[in-house]
């Protein structure tokens, strides 16, 4: 299944953590062209894969080489690094195509969908929610929306920290034959919800953590009853005008466009096919890799049945300036920032050192942030509230043919340049089994 918005859960893996939404060429076209590479600013051509430019930060070359190599590798066609040092420098670099098949060069400026990083989006609307004396962390989600199991013992902080027990949506069989069969569909809140509610909660509210899109359509749901306003408008008003995110969106249910300049998005098998895991079988990854197996073009699919959880579309310029504001502090008042960062605990009891996930946001070893995965695409945006260190990847390849998502293979090969002597995670993207 293609989870799409990081429905995947969060696993404690090396102190990294997956929080988990034109006809194709060959798999492999552009994966492994020229990198393109700027100092602190969109990339420029001129650096090979192994030297520097001039200007650049000295990491930018090696990042450039690894970034190259894991994009050979796992046959990514596009990728866009924007990494931010307050010690070493900014630099942006651009990798491949944003079309299989042609030569077009992905930039900087491409507009991405950006999956689960929506749900920091969300869930920073109901902390100012929160604030304002309009809801309290502490109140079951009965009080807002009626017929969720457990409704009278769910919390709004259960459902923000993934750990509320409801079963996830994006699970159930029969949704992932509707979006092969029907990409176009405009999905409703309540139609998510009510496909959910068909199934029985996997854990009593409050006791696991389980990665639910379920929970965050339902604090979708809480924004629109308490602010009047379409999600959409909540969002703009209250993130994206704020920090001059004149790249980010929320589209309407409706609008399955991506504005321009944007890359073309791509995934390996259906929904169906990868509802327990987005590893192709070994046949199918090794023709994935040769060019024999050719991803899906998935650009025009109507991303509304991630919604709240997953339907947002942004700029690696733009995430920058979110995810700096969303751990620096700038979203929220002191009081309530301390509270959310004091929130993420690990995912995993058994492994206090790994991945930790508080109220709509994800430790990656370091850095904070989250990730996001939709068919056709994957990011990741973070910071190290330590160093101020900003790294954000863009991709149009969803997870890569051996099931991990493309954007975490990329943070992966680059983080070790920046935390020397890091251990190489495991697969942080492997679904769960239902």
């Amino acid at each position: 299944m293609k989870l799409a918005t990081g429905v995947a859960p969060l696993l404690a893996v090396a102190a990294l953590v997956l929080a988990a939404c034109g006809g194709p060429g060959p798999a492999t076209a552009g994966a492994a062209g020229p990198a393109t590479a700027g100092a602190a600013g969109p990339a420029t051509a001129g650096a090979g894969p192994t030297s520097a430019a001039p200007g650049e930060p000295a990491y930018a070359a090696p990042v450039r080489q690894r970034v190259t190599a894991a994009m050979a590798e796992n046959v990514i066609p596009g990728v866009v690094v924007r990494v931010v040092s307050p010690t070493q420098g900014d630099w942006t670099g651009t990798f491949g195509t944003r079309t299989l098949g042609r030569d077009d060069p992905i930039t900087a400026a491409d507009h991405v969908r950006i999956g689960s990083v929506t749900k920091t989006m969300t869930s920073t609307v109901i902390l100012q929610l929160v604030q304002e004396g309009k809801l309290s962390l502490d109140d079951p989600i009965a009080r807002f929306r009626p017929g969720v199991p457990h409704g009278d013992r769910i919390t709004i902080a259960d459902l923000a920290e993934m750990r509320s027990g409801l079963f996830s949506y994006t699970f159930d069989p029969t949704f992932n034959e509707t979006l092969d069969r029907d990409p176009a569909k405009a999905w409703t809140p309540d139609e998510l919800l009510a496909i959910a509610f068909t199934h029985p909660p996997q854990a009593e509210p409050g006791t696991t953590f389980d990665y639910s899109n379920t929970n965050i359509v339902l604090l979708g749901e809480v924004i629109e009853r308490l602010t009047g306003q379409p999600l959409e408008r909540a969002f703009a008003d209250r993130i994206f005008t704020p920090l001059g995110l004149s790249q980010t969106s929320l589209p309407v249910r409706t609008d399955a466009t991506i504005p321009a300049p944007f890359a073309r998005g791509y995934a390996f098998g259906t929904n169906v096919s990868t509802m327990s895991s987005y590893a192709l079988p070994p046949d199918q990854q090794v023709a994935a890799k040769s060019g024999a197996l050719a991803p899906n073009d998935e650009t025009d699919a109507n991303p509304s049945w991630a919604w709240a959880a997953g339907g947002a579309i942004s700029t690696v310029g733009d995430l920058t300036t979110y995810v700096q504001a969303l751990v620096g502090g700038r979203l929220l008042n002191p009081a309530t920032q301390q509270a959310r960062m004091a929130s993420i605990r690990p995912t995993d009891p058994a492994h206090p050192d790994g991945g930790g996930y508080g109220i709509g946001i994800a430790a990656f070893g370091p850095l904070i942030g989250h990730d996001g995965q939709i068919p056709g695409y994957m990011t990741f945006a973070g910071q190290d509230p330590a160093t101020g260190l900003t790294i954000v990847i863009a991709t149009n390849l969803a997870a890569v043919p051996s099931g991990e998502g493309s954007a975490l293979t990329v943070l992966k090969a680059i983080l070790p340049i920046f935390y020397p002597g890091m251990q190489a995670p495991g697969n942080p993207a492997a679904a769960p089994t239902r």
